[in-house]
């Protein structure tokens, strides 16, 4: 009898102990080295690819942001703000959830098939919105060289990246409001053009965020 409660009290030890021992490894040291290991190696994308303007974090490289005017009395969604670069439209977001202006509350997608009537109706309202907006004295957009990128959302709604070719369609609009030189503009857009990943992963693409920051900073200094 005393043999069994001394070899129980000794397997009851043991197994406390291990649960310590794993306890300390992998809920203490493990997360730690990790930790510090993402710090070290890689500082900005472990603290979420902060942007900063001015010393201030004004958004993450990895989500688009809204850039609107007010909303005016009666108004359900609010209109562009023109004198920025405007990122994809984020419908999925606006439809699925109250998610409508890029905030973190959950991502998604329309889900909606492509020969859905809503869809097509998004796809048409919104290509003749680039057109509009972005058709200005001396220069007009015409419908076949709106991009896939202008009138879409993406699958997570959230993406902070446009194509170039939209971006270029946007120039002599941007330029315009802020009383800036077209080839000015143009060289922003160039300047804060990535492309592929490794040469051959993904397509050439600005980030709207950034893009906007350096088009801030030159107008503050026009």
């Amino acid at each position: 009898m005393n043999n069994s409660v001394t070899n129980t009290a000794r397997l009851l030890w043991a197994g406390l102990r291990a649960l310590l021992v794993l306890t300390l490894v992998t809920g203490v040291v493990y997360p730690l080295v990790v930790t510090g290991v993402a710090q070290a190696a890689f500082h900005g994308k472990a603290n979420g690819s902060e942007i900063k303007s001015q010393g201030k974090v004004v958004g993450s490289s990895l989500i688009g942001q809204s850039y609107d005017l007010p909303l005016k009395k009666g108004q359900q969604t609010p209109d562009a703000d023109l004198r920025w670069f405007q990122g994809r439209p984020a419908n999925g977001l606006g439809s699925n959830s109250v998610n409508t202006q890029y905030k973190l509350i959950l991502s998604g997608a329309t889900n909606l098939a492509a020969d859905n009537k809503v869809l097509i109706q998004q796809v048409k309202d919104a290509k003749a919105a680039v057109v509009k907006d972005n058709s200005v004295p001396g220069y007009t957009v015409r419908t076949n060289e709106v991009p896939a990128d202008a009138v879409t959302s993406s699958g997570s709604g959230l993406d902070p990246d446009i194509s170039p070719q939209y971006a270029e369609i946007q120039v002599h609009r941007v330029a315009g409001k802020n009383g800036l030189s077209v080839s000015a503009v143009e060289k922003l857009v160039k300047d804060h053009t990535d492309g592929r990943t490794l040469g051959f992963i993904g397509e050439p693409r600005v980030n709207v965020l950034e893009l906007n920051i350096a088009l801030k900073d030159l107008v503050a200094k026009h």
